[in-house]
């Protein structure tokens, strides 16, 4: 399995971002898990949303829940992150992740900068 984010970059405070996870390599079937982790310097890593593939299913960390929305298409093979109402405290390099029943995959990280 091969991840691929994007859509990182630097945003003002209130503002929004969506990032993207193209998945490719292995077929995904419904049981398996994608989700965002991410890492601000100096810190550990601190897991952002999760959903199985689905659709039914997902999870939010406390820090982040009601402001980011975790999806996928499907078709595309993608999955998303709408961001809303970012805050300084969100700034850090996003990590897609796959989780399949014994393995574990992970992107390259896209960063995000959200300034005051």
């Amino acid at each position: 399995v091969q991840l691929q984010a994007s859509g990182g970059g630097l945003v003002q405070a209130g503002g929004s971002l969506t990032l993207s996870c193209a998945a490719s390599g292995r077929t995904f079937r419904s049981r398996d898990v994608m989700g965002w982790f991410r890492q601000a310097p100096g810190k550990e890593r601190e897991f952002v949303a999760a959903i199985r593939w689905s659709g039914i299913g997902t999870m939010t960390g406390g820090s982040v829940k009601g402001r980011f929305t975790i999806s996928r298409d499907n078709a595309k093979n993608t999955l998303l992150l709408q961001m809303n109402s970012l805050k300084p405290e969100d700034t850090a390099v996003y990590y897609c992740f796959a989780r399949k029943p014994v393995t574990d995959y992970w992107g390259q990280g896209t960063l995000v900068t959200v300034s005051s």
